[in-house]
C-alpha cells in the first residue's frame, strides 16, 4: 500500500553555514540531499516536500535595503519576499530533483505551489516579536528605520552593538490549498508546498485574505501540511542523525524510538534547545497527536536506513521498519 509522507528539508538542505549563498553552491547541497529521496520514491511512497528559505529571505532583504538606499527601488514587504522565495526555491528544488530522477530512471512530475499560511491576528506572537530577519544594523540606523516604518528591533545575541529587526512567529492554522496537494500527490505527483514555512496570511472582518508582516515557522507548518492532507509520515530532516535529551551535557542520552508520552515529559523538562531542536520535536510530537503514524528526525543522509534517526510515534510501530 502506497504511504504518503512530508518530507521537510532543513536549512542545510539548500544552504550550509560557511558558504556565500551562490546558486552553484545551493544547486550542489540541493543534489546531494534529493538524491536520498530515490530509494522512498522506488519503494512507492508519495512526496510532499518542503523547506527552510531563512538565508534567501535574509538575502532578499538585504537586496531591498540596498535597492531602496542607493537606487530608490521600492522595498518589497515581507510576505512578498517569503513568496519570492518560495518560487525561486521551488524551482531550483524541481529542476534539481527533475535530474536526480532521471539518472535513477524514473519519470515523475515535480509541482511547486506558492502557499499561503493562514494564521490568526489575535495570535500572541503578535504581542512578542522573537523571529530575527534580515541584516545588522547599529542602534541609530535601527531607530531610524523603526520610525519611519514601524519595525521592532533587538539586540543581536551573537554581535556586540549591533541590533536586528524582529517579526512575530504566529501559530499555522490552515494550510491554502491542501486538498490540490493531497490530491496531486496521491496521484503519484512530487509536490514542493509551504516554502518557509509558507506565506503568512489572515482573514479581515469581511472574510478577504491580508497579508502579514511575520514568519512561519517551517516545521509547525509541515506538521500541520502532514496532518491536513492525512500523511502517514512526517521527516523533519536536520543536521544531525538523532536527537539528544539533554544535547552537550555529561548525562546526554540518545533518543532513537520514542513515544509520544516521553516527548513530552522531555518537552515539559525543557530537555532541547529553544532555538533549534525544540521546534522539531514539537512538530513532531503535534504531528503524532493528532493521527500520524510517525515522525522521524534525522539527516537527509540517512534516509535509505532504518535503523537511524530518532522516531516519535504514537502506537503500534514495530522497531526495524521505516
Amino acid at each position: 500500500m502506497t504511504k504518503l509522507a512530508v518530507i521537510a528539508l532543513g536549512g542545510n538542505a539548500i544552504l550550509r553555514g560557511d558558504q556565500r549563498g551562490t546558486t552553484l553552491e545551493q544547486y550542489n547541497n540541493l543534489d546531494d540531499t534529493l538524491k536520498n529521496l530515490v530509494h522512498l520514491i522506488k519503494e512507492g511512497c508519495s512526496i510532499v516536500l518542503s523547506h527552510g528559505n531563512g538565508p534567501q529571505v535574509g538575502n532578499i532583504l538585504l537586496q531591498n535595503d540596498a535597492g531602496e538606499s542607493q537606487y530608490d527601488v521600492p522595498a518589497k514587504p515581507l510576505d512578498v519576499c517569503v513568496a519570492d522565495s518560495q518560487g525561486s526555491i521551488g524551482y531550483m528544488m524541481e529542476r534539481t530533483l527533475k535530474n536526480v530522477l532521471k539518472k535513477a530512471g524514473i519519470d515523475k512530475d515535480v509541482v511547486t505551489i506558492v502557499t499561503q499560511v493562514v494564521v490568526s491576528k489575535t495570535d500572541p506572537a503578535f504581542q512578542n516579536f522573537t523571529k530575527r530577519v534580515g541584516k545588522l544594523y547599529s542602534k541609530d540606523e535601527a531607530d531610524k528605520m523603526a520610525a519611519e516604518n514601524g519595525w521592532a528591533f533587538k539586540p543581536s545575541p551573537k554581535k556586540e552593538n549591533a541590533w536586528r529587526r524582529v517579526v512575530p512567529s504566529p501559530r499555522p492554522i490552515q494550510i491554502m490549498n491542501e486538498l490540490i496537494i493531497k490530491k496531486l500527490a496521491n496521484s503519484g505527483v512530487i509536490v514542493i508546498a509551504s516554502g518557509g514555512g509558507g506565506i503568512p496570511v489572515y482573514y479581515d472582518e469581511n472574510g478577504f485574505l491580508q497579508p502579514v508582516e511575520a514568519v512561519i515557522d517551517k516545521d509547525a507548518a509541515s506538521s500541520l501540511l502532514a496532518t491536513r492532507i492525512g500523511a502517514d509520515e512526517l521527516y523533519i530532516l536536520t543536521d544531525v542523525p538523532y536527537v539528544y535529551n539533554n544535547f552537550g551535557q555529561p548525562n546526554q542520552e540518545v533518543l532513537k524510538t520514542v513515544s509520544k508520552k516521553k516527548i513530552e515529559q522531555l518537552i515539559e523538562n525543557k530537555a532541547f534547545g529553544e532555538g533549534n531542536m525544540l521546534p522539531k520535536v514539537a512538530s513532531a510530537l503535534r504531528f503524532v497527536t493528532n493521527g500520524g503514524t510517525k515522525s522521524i528526525i534525522t539527516e537527509a543522509s540517512q534516509l535509505h536506513n532504518p535503523e537511524v534517526g530518532t522516531r516519535v510515534v504514537a502506537q503500534g510501530y514495530v522497531p526495524g521498519m521505516r
